[in-house]
């Protein structure tokens, strides 16, 4: 389940969806990202942040609010929760506690702690945001398109980029939100890598990276998947429209879905 540990970041990925959960430490606070899936991989994050923590402030980040990133919410009782304004006042908060309960109930589950929709205590409004803990700065950008509560966080001045549902090294976008949106954190990105230091890039599923190249390379992809789609949808391309379904990564129901979506919210913005 370790992914990565160095420089005081450690990173686990989930063996469901390669989901990914960040712990960051410094002397001043703990900050934990996205804890998820199964009961022992959040064990084995809450039982690596008790031997670390020594009376240290604990900070839960999230990311947005789908449920395979909010799973965790309830193992961190005391942690100060961050998360953007979108996530603070979402629409469907017992829809998200649902699948979770769903999931569970499913596969015969049982969690030591309860199911419950993260109350964010330091809301996110706007781009820029900073968050100051001791010598560290915590720099936010709202990320809509996926979903409309996306946020990214820069930890500075580490450099460390953690992109929630954007940018993994195989996952093609998934829109749940908006593809105008999308672009528009695409663009974002591009000015972020730009402005900022930037060490390491965390994606939500699949597998950090250090490279600069790649980190350009993956927003690239993105960019040009969803250009292609777009004009595919708008020509009413549908053999080009079949492929596009067919380049998405693990190939599957799930895939197939997320395609439809994507079809569905282009035809409603640009057809």
């Amino acid at each position: 389940m370790l992914q990565f540990n160095k420089n005081n970041v450690t990173v686990y990925q989930s063996s469901l969806w390669k989901t990914t959960s960040t712990v960051f430490e410094t002397d001043n606070f703990i900050l934990i990202i996205d804890p998820a899936w199964l009961p022992h991989e959040i064990n084995e994050i809450k039982s690596y942040v008790e031997q670390i923590r020594n009376g240290r402030e604990l900070y839960l980040l999230f990311t947005h609010g789908d449920f395979d990133h909010i799973i965790g919410y309830g193992a961190f009782p005391d942690a100060k929760v961050i998360g953007s304004l979108g996530m603070a006042d979402h629409p469907n908060k017992q829809y998200k506690l649902d699948l979770i309960n769903n999931f569970d109930r499913e596969y015969y589950i049982d969690r030591p702690y309860p199911i419950e929709f993260p109350t964010i205590d330091i809301v996110i409004k706007e781009d820029g945001q900073q968050l100051e803990i001791g010598n560290t700065f915590i720099t936010f950008y709202l990320s809509p398109g996926h979903t409309h509560d996306g946020l990214f966080a820069i930890i500075e001045p580490q450099g460390i980029w953690i992109t929630g549902d954007y940018l993994s090294d195989f996952e093609l976008p998934y829109l749940f939100d908006s593809a105008k949106a999308y672009l528009n954190t695409l663009l974002k990105a591009e000015k972020i890598l730009k402005n900022h230091f930037i060490s390491v890039l965390v994606p939500g599923h699949g597998h950090l990276t250090g490279n600069r190249d790649e980190m350009n390379r993956r927003i690239e992809l993105a960019q040009e998947y969803l250009n292609r789609l777009i004009e595919s949808v708008k020509n009413g391309d549908s053999q080009t429209i079949e492929q596009l379904g067919k380049e998405m990564s693990y190939h599957s129901t799930f895939t197939k879905e997320c395609h439809k979506k994507n079809i569905e919210i282009i035809q409603n913005e640009f057809v």
